[in-house]
């Protein structure tokens, strides 16, 4: 993600507002910024569970108009995204407030970018870094899950069915001018997609904390979050709810970092386990963290020991290098399995068959440039069957 000269740039959201009740700032900033109607983008349970309709609660408090398109799928794809842009235009909507996880939310910034820039509605030209002239429909994001930060990143991942794949696409023009990060937004996440969207905000974290990009201020980030998410994970999984309050605030961090220095392979494997297997991205990140994190560990110089001793390890200082790589590794694992994530890729549906497959789309990637050690198709191979 790094800029062709040697800048080091961060992008954030114009406004975000954090804590209970935050999400009463919603009408206030529609109305500040003069805007008539609003599409509501979130899913199915949301609206059934008495999530969403915090949010259209307070729409109608204030008198805001609203449509809901409720089109959203667990992994985005090409198709959901233009019949959104199609529902989007025929409301003629002027806002889009996104409740939900990363899903609601990457589908909304795909939606706003084709809005203003109609010359990309095909979906695919978005992929990569796309060469956007306009910022998107402004969009008001509404976190509901504690992982995907997608609220904070220039970044959005849409399913391509046909082609079987993932596809990343980074744009500063994406991000939404308000993010609103509210504790009573997070409360009724069922414990596994706590587990694993928690375990999604560990991986942009550590996977920031080594990429090539990384420098002092995203450094800085992305330690806090490790910190947070070490302490608070598991009890938040527990339903406790000031965990889930920290857990709310520390995946945000880690979102304010990672967007901006990019991310590793284990982002660029995730990704095919989710289009072709329909894979939860958190789950499928958790699972391949340990054993990416001990692939990465000869190209880290002394960082493992940052993230040891931010994970909570003992002792750290006494270790040598290699004591303290395996303890990094070994206390990311333990994380994974108190929570509940799989330990084997056979246990998401991963064929040994599929492998190749797997290796080649990970291999043209988005997040592969950014891995601290350059991996080669054969390498990627070996970690998926290992993995297996």
């Amino acid at each position: 993600m790094e800029s062709k000269n040697m800048a080091n740039r961060i992008i954030l959201n114009e406004t975000s507002y954090f804590g209970k009740g935050a999400i009463q700032e919603i009408a206030t900033e529609i109305k500040a910024r003069g805007c008539q109607k609003v599409m509501l983008c979130t899913d199915p349970d949301l609206l059934k569970f008495g999530v969403a309709t915090k949010v259209t609660d307070v729409l109608d408090k204030a008198g805001i108009a609203y449509k809901v398109y409720s089109g959203i799928k667990a992994n985005p794809t090409i198709e959901n995204v233009q019949e959104g842009v199609a529902f989007c235009k025929a409301e003629a909507a002027d806002v889009i407030v996104a409740v939900g996880g990363g899903s609601a939310i990457d589908t909304s910034k795909a939606i706003g970018i084709i809005i203003t820039n109609p010359e990309f509605a095909d979906v695919r030209s978005l992929e990569g870094v796309a060469p956007t002239k306009k910022p998107c429909l402004p969009i008001i994001a509404v976190s509901t899950t504690s992982g995907t930060a997608a609220e904070v990143t220039i970044n959005y991942v849409i399913t391509d069915v046909e082609k079987h794949r993932k596809f990343v696409c980074v744009d500063p023009h994406d991000i939404p001018v308000v993010s609103i990060i509210d504790p009573d937004m997070v409360m009724s996440m069922p414990k596994g997609l706590c587990a694993a969207t928690g375990m999604d905000a560990l991986t942009h974290a550590i996977e920031g904390y080594i990429t090539k990009g990384a420098w002092d201020l995203t450094d800085m980030l992305h330690i806090t979050a490790i910190k947070m998410i070490a302490k608070y994970l598991r009890d938040s999984v527990n339903k406790d709810a000031t965990a889930r309050e920290k857990m709310a605030v520390a995946q945000y961090i880690a979102g304010m970092g990672f967007s901006n220095v990019g991310l590793g392979i284990v982002h660029s494997m995730a990704h095919p386990l989710s289009a072709l297997y329909d894979t939860p991205h958190g789950v499928a990140c958790a699972a391949i963290l340990p054993t990416v994190l001990a692939y990465n560990a000869p190209a880290t110089g002394e960082k493992y020991k940052d993230i040891a001793i931010a994970m909570g390890v003992q002792g750290v200082e006494k270790m040598t290098q290699e004591e303290y790589r395996k303890a990094c590794v070994d206390a990311v694992r333990q994380l994974g399995k108190d929570v509940g994530i799989p330990q084997h890729l056979s246990e998401v549906g991963v064929k040994e068959a599929d492998i190749d497959f797997l290796a080649e789309s990970a291999m043209k990637d988005a997040c592969t440039p950014g891995n601290p050690k350059d991996p080669t198709k054969e390498d990627v191979v070996a970690l998926y069957k290992s993995m297996l």
